[in-house]
């Protein structure tokens, strides 16, 4: 992965050898996936080396369309708890394409944020929302928090 290894993820194996990991965010373990492997060392990467704040972010954060229910993988919110970042995971064999960028922007039609995430653990992608051109813009690395 291109993403720092973090030696404190607390890891074990269930009754039926299942393997899980504790979810720093969620407060329990969960089963580990390649694209939950990758979900936690992004987590920690982004409060460890880049100062979010662990108390504002969310895993599998529930939206609802009509009948319709969707997860984002992460949320980032700001002081008054609304969404400003989404995050997407995808296990490392996953290319991340413009199929990956278009789910994502699909969450935020609901979430309105200025910010979108997605890696896939070897590549990381962050988009910023320019409002005044109304588009997004790739932006070369993944922003610190005070500077979102």
């Amino acid at each position: 992965m291109n993403l720092p290894e973090y030696k404190d993820l607390r890891m074990r194996v269930t009754e039926d050898g299942k393997h899980q990991v504790l979810d720093i965010l969620r407060r329990r373990f969960v089963n580990l996936t390649p694209e939950e492997w990758v979900r936690q060392h992004f987590i920690h990467f982004l409060i460890t080396e880049k100062g979010y704040p662990q108390g504002l972010l969310a895993n599998e954060v529930e939206l609802k369309v009509a009948d319709k229910k969707l997860r984002c993988d992460s949320v980032l919110f700001d002081q008054n708890r609304q969404p400003k970042v989404v995050i997407e995971y995808k296990a490392e064999s996953v290319e991340l394409t413009p199929k990956v960028i278009k789910q994502v922007t699909t969450y935020n039609m609901l979430l309105n944020v200025d910010y979108l995430m997605i890696s896939n653990g070897l590549i990381h992608l962050c988009l910023h929302y320019e409002k005044d051109d109304d588009k997004w813009i790739f932006l070369e690395e993944i922003p610190e928090y005070k500077r979102l």
